[in-house]
């Protein structure tokens, strides 16, 4: 039975501008996009969906992300970091008994540091692919985002967070090899909180891939199976979809 009283509060912990190419292969010019972070309140605990990025991304960003910098330009103040955002609401990050990542790169697990009593909710196939030491430049991660040393919780497929079918995190494999969304339900409605595996609108009207990401026919398969819940009424919160990102209510105010 899905609960009565769930919430859920978006944060924007931040922009990038990088080029629009690195989004829509093919495309010209350059983006500047949100990086989002989702409190859920559930009757049984506080849960985060991803972290945002590493407060030290405000002050020497080249050397907090190497190599990766020079495709990015960072628009991260201070007050812009999870742990302050959580103000917003009168909490603090001892009041979070949850941090689910959609996966780990650095602008969505740069601040799992901050959050450091919550348990880590990970599939496992992005956990082992992030201490590999084969895959870790390959894909793009930085250990020093996510090895603090927390109570983690690893996954394999769906998981029911809370055990009531409200808040399910969904496989959606490819851009990382262990990537998951966030499917929420409250009343009739359906959410989706797609994370990288869709990062605009467009991605999903278009079917358009990123140049980079673990395995592109995967990639593909996620952007069908969410085009398959929006189709059957699902509401999408894009991953990084600034035109998309003017539509929602940022907190204090509630999304729902």
């Amino acid at each position: 039975m899905l609960p009565k009283t769930l919430k859920v509060y978006a944060f924007t912990a931040g922009w990038l501008t990088l080029p629009l190419g690195l989004f829509l292969e093919g495309e010209k010019g350059k983006l500047k996009v949100p990086v989002p972070c989702y409190l859920v309140e559930h009757p049984k605990g506080r849960m985060l969906f991803d972290s945002g990025l590493h407060i030290d991304t405000q002050t020497d960003f080249k050397t907090r992300i190497g190599d990766a910098s020079k495709y990015f330009t960072v628009h991260f103040s201070p007050g812009e970091e999870i742990a302050t955002q959580l103000e917003k609401l009168d909490l603090c990050p001892a009041d979070i008994d949850l941090l689910v990542n959609s996966h780990l790169h650095w602008d969505h697990a740069g601040g799992n540091e901050q959050i450091a009593d919550a348990r880590v909710v990970l599939q496992e196939k992005e956990w082992r692919a992030a201490h590999d030491s084969d895959l870790i430049a390959r894909n793009g991660y930085i250990p020093a985002d996510y090895d603090h040393g927390h109570d983690l919780q690893l996954v394999e497929g769906e998981h029911d967070v809370f055990g009531d079918g409200s808040v399910v995190c969904v496989p959606t494999y490819g851009h990382t090899p262990g990537h998951q969304s966030l499917r929420l339900r409250h009343g009739s409605q359906e959410t989706l909180l797609c994370g990288d595996a869709c990062y605009l609108r467009r991605s999903l009207e278009e079917l358009r891939l990123p140049v980079a990401g673990f395995d592109r026919r995967q990639m593909l398969d996620s952007l069908l199976r969410i085009r398959q819940l929006r189709d059957r009424g699902a509401r999408l919160f894009y991953g990084h979809d600034p035109d998309f990102w003017q539509t929602v209510a940022i907190a204090p105010s509630p999304i729902f």
